[in-house]
């Protein structure tokens, strides 16, 4: 077998099915070599959405997401899509064809040294220089996106290396890295600490990050959350840990989060923050966030931990692990009081994102989508105004939701809607996305014709940049620059160019023809008129 077909028998035997990518020459073998393969290779109208469908196949799917695209421009163009699923910690294979071994460093047509250009942003990278180590390095590569703290590997693949022969296909046995060993059981010494300033506590809070999703925590963090009547906050990422409507979940914390939950956080005496890297969005100010109460800090990334802010007792380790650790102890202690005092102050702030309304309300949009959307359905924000829209008003009720939190890559939604769909035929799909972000992606509608998935695709139209024209209006005496993107393009006649329903909302009177369209499983891109001056207020 030569490189190109050992390498497509070692990612059967890691059970893939789809390859999201875009070819070229560099990589070519590869692909012809999935001919004779039950791996379906997916063609995206670009490198960068061939990554974020490899994202979202790997969030709606809970598996490894792989792509492949080719050198040059195609590897560099995969960088974004590399760095986003690096800040949010989602597990990519991402495969880059490479001009020949003896070429490399010569300027070749279409060479570029990807390794080095996205070195800071792989979990770690592989140069292959011999078609015989393929199935060690895939099987490597596989191990290390799926553990410990999740993220992307990168394999180099040169053309040259892709027909070496390299004998028969032997799988390789088990993996077993000297320097890598994450810590996954948390330490019982650390852990009996937690119980006890628990049970001395008067006010604790739990924050919830992504890395209680990606652990597969959700349900032992709210057994113990339950046990207690422990009240809990999410960060943006941790949207989705508990159902909207729980009596304990507060909402979301950070700059655009709720201000009751913002408050619970401020106020507590206790917090335990799990799976959560204590940024800036969730808490801009570290320091005063943890002054006058214990900080617990759980996290499977070492690095994490004390990084913004110094925790009385830091747990290194996988969240479910620690907390089924957790929910073995029988505490006396009880914060009904505590939670009821927190949902009564919730109650006298609900809604507390304020837009001028001439058009959609995009909150009440938000709503209404979350509604019409069933409990398994999965909903997917782009980044700018309508990921703060989709975050405050989202209404989780156990399906899926996610979005570019970390580095906050705008035309992501889109191409990670085909990628939840691969993984998830069966499910309905809402992809919540701005006019600017779509425009970066419109073409990615070729792919959508072409699968039809049960996906609404909601384009919240201000005919702007709306978060940076929020942001000029705040801090620069709205004085707005290059965020006006005018009345083009004509939605309608994308749509019908692209053979896809179409549907406009004006008003809010009209969000009850979404009834109609969500009753179809077709896709529909669906175009709301969002006031321009609908700002995220706090």
């Amino acid at each position: 077998m030569n490189g190109a077909n050992l390498l497509v028998k070692a990612l059967e035997t890691e059970g893939v099915r789809y390859v999201f990518g875009y070819p070229g020459v560099s990589i070519c073998p590869f692909f012809d070599a999935l001919h004779s393969s039950e791996i379906k290779p997916v063609l995206m109208r670009g490198e960068q959405s061939a990554g974020h469908a490899a994202n979202g196949y790997a969030r709606a799917g809970k598996t490894v997401g792989v792509c492949a695209v080719s050198s040059g421009p195609g590897a560099t163009n995969l960088i974004t899509a590399i760095a986003t699923a690096f800040a949010d910690s989602i597990p990519l294979i991402c495969i880059t064809g490479q001009v020949p071994i003896e070429q490399i460093g010569s300027d070749m047509f279409q060479e570029a040294d990807i390794l080095g250009a996205a070195e800071s942003f792989v979990k770690y990278s592989y140069a292959v220089r011999t078609a015989k180590d393929i199935p060690r390095i895939v099987k490597e590569a596989f191990h290390i996106a799926s553990t410990g703290r999740k993220g992307p590997v990168l394999i180099d693949f040169p053309v040259d290396v892709q027909n070496m022969e390299g004998g028969a296909f032997t799988e390789y046995g088990t993996v077993n890295l000297r320097t890598y060993k994450p810590t996954l059981k948390g330490h019982a010494v650390q852990i009996k600490k937690v119980l006890k300033v628990l049970q001395d506590a008067k006010r604790p809070i739990l924050c919830v990050g992504g890395g209680v999703i990606s652990s597969g925590a959700e349900e032992a963090v709210t057994t113990f959350a339950e046990k207690y009547n422990l009240p809990v906050v999410s960060t943006m990422m941790g949207i989705g840990v508990m159902k909207t409507d729980h009596p304990l979940y507060m909402g979301m914390v950070g700059n655009n989060g709720k201000k009751y939950a913002n408050k619970a956080m401020n106020e507590s005496d206790l917090l335990i923050m799990v799976g959560a890297r204590v940024a800036d969005r969730a808490v801009s100010q570290p320091d005063l966030i943890t002054k006058d109460k214990i900080l617990v800090h759980i996290d499977i990334d070492p690095a994490e931990i004390g990084k913004n802010a110094g925790p009385s007792i830091p747990i290194v380790g996988d969240a479910k692990l620690i907390f089924d650790e957790l929910n073995k102890a029988e505490l006396t202690c009880d914060f009904k009081d505590w939670s009821d005092r927190l949902i009564r102050y919730s109650k006298t702030r609900e809604g507390n994102l304020q837009s001028t309304v001439k058009f959609v309300d995009p909150n009440l949009l938000v709503k209404t989508v979350s509604e019409l959307l069933p409990e398994d359905g999965i909903y997917i924000a782009d980044v700018g105004q309508n990921q703060i829209y989709s975050a405050s008003n989202y209404i989780y009720k156990g399906g899926m939701y996610f979005t570019s939190g970390g580095m906050g890559t705008m035309g992501y939604s889109l191409p990670a809607s085909v990628g939840a769909f691969y993984a998830r035929p069966s499910l309905p799909i809402v992809c919540a996305i701005g006019d600017g972000a779509m425009q970066m992606v419109l073409s990615e509608l070729g792919r959508i014709k072409e699968d039809q998935p049960n996906l609404k695709i909601i384009i919240m139209n201000n005919k702007n940049l709306g978060m940076i024209r929020e942001y000029q209006h705040n801090h620069y005496d709205n004085r707005y620059t290059m965020v006006d993107l005018g009345d083009i393009p004509d939605y309608s006649l994308i749509a019908k160019a692209y053979g896809i329903s179409y549907k406009r909302i004006k008003t809010n009177k009209e969000l009850k023809n979404l009834e109609a369209v969500f009753a179809d499983k077709a896709p529909w891109v669906i175009e709301v008129s969002v006031d321009s001056d609908a700002f995220c207020v706090n």
